[in-house]
């Protein structure tokens, strides 16, 4: 169960992130991409914050993620910056994919027939016999 001071912090930390990542992605030449950050799950211990992202389009999601990663210290740095007066101490930031809009995207395109695994056996995935 969060605590509330958690959820403060992930609420601080996620508005935050939003603006700098966004910023940046504009600026590093990357135009017309859309980054949200879906959730911000902070440790009990407030050392570690797990960040979440919704990229899009889909397919430079790998390509930013790698971006943020690599620069997640100027990152931390930057949201220290923004955050010094809220939070005593700056957790360590992790970004992961957040796949459930895409996932929530391909059941409605099942829900909807659009991808039809009789018509297109390619779609399921491939299991493998034990």
């Amino acid at each position: 169960m969060e605590s509330n001071r958690q959820k403060k912090i992930a609420s601080v930390l996620q508005r935050d992130l939003v603006d700098v990542l966004q910023n940046a992605a504009s600026q590093g030449g990357m135009r017309g991409v859309i980054i949200s950050v879906t959730k911000v799950n902070v440790t009990v211990d407030l050392s570690i914050a797990k960040v979440y992202l919704s990229i899009f389009p889909i397919d430079k999601g790998e390509e930013l993620l790698e971006g943020i990663q690599s620069n997640a210290s100027l990152i931390k740095h930057e949201i220290a910056q923004r955050t010094k007066h809220q939070l005593r101490r700056m957790p360590q930031l992790s970004f992961y994919i957040d796949d459930s809009l895409e996932y929530i995207d391909q059941i409605d395109r099942s829900l909807k027939g659009l991808d039809n695994p009789i018509d297109n056996p390619d779609l399921l995935d491939k299991r493998k016999k034990s």
